[in-house]
């Protein structure tokens, strides 16, 4: 299943909402009125329409999220790497590493991450079949 777009007003939503869920729907409006600086209504509007592209799911007033943010990441970079470098991994990498200067540490690590895909594993070191 193909993750549902999220915007990047959405997207500053859905943080809260990770961090918070499961939520009621007012309580979810203030904190979006203290974060966001949005009125209910505004809150109520983008719950309906992520609810309406199945990114939320609001049941009896409680918030929760149908869509992780693992893969809404997943689903922007994917989108990114696609739309500006026709899908090219070494060209994005290239692209970034040119306007920021990497740590030894980061060097190291995104090294191990390649470690870990050549050896069958995820970043994070499960099992890629196992996903």
């Amino acid at each position: 299943m193909e993750t549902p777009k999220v915007f990047e007003s959405e997207y500053r939503f859905c943080l809260i909402l990770w961090e918070n869920e499961p939520i009621n729907s007012t309580k979810l409006a203030k904190l979006c009125n203290e974060k966001l600086g949005w009125s209910r209504t505004t809150t109520y509007t983008v719950i309906r329409r992520l609810s309406d592209r199945g990114v939320v799911k609001n049941e009896n007033a409680v918030v929760t999220s149908l869509v992780s943010k693992d893969q809404v990441q997943t689903a922007e970079i994917d989108e990114l790497v696609e739309k500006t470098f026709q899908g090219s991994i070494p060209a994005f990498i290239a692209a970034f590493t040119k306007r920021k200067k990497l740590s030894g540490e980061e060097v190291e690590e995104i090294r191990r991450m390649l470690d870990r895909y050549e050896d069958g594993e995820d970043p994070e070191g499960q099992a890629l079949s196992e996903q």
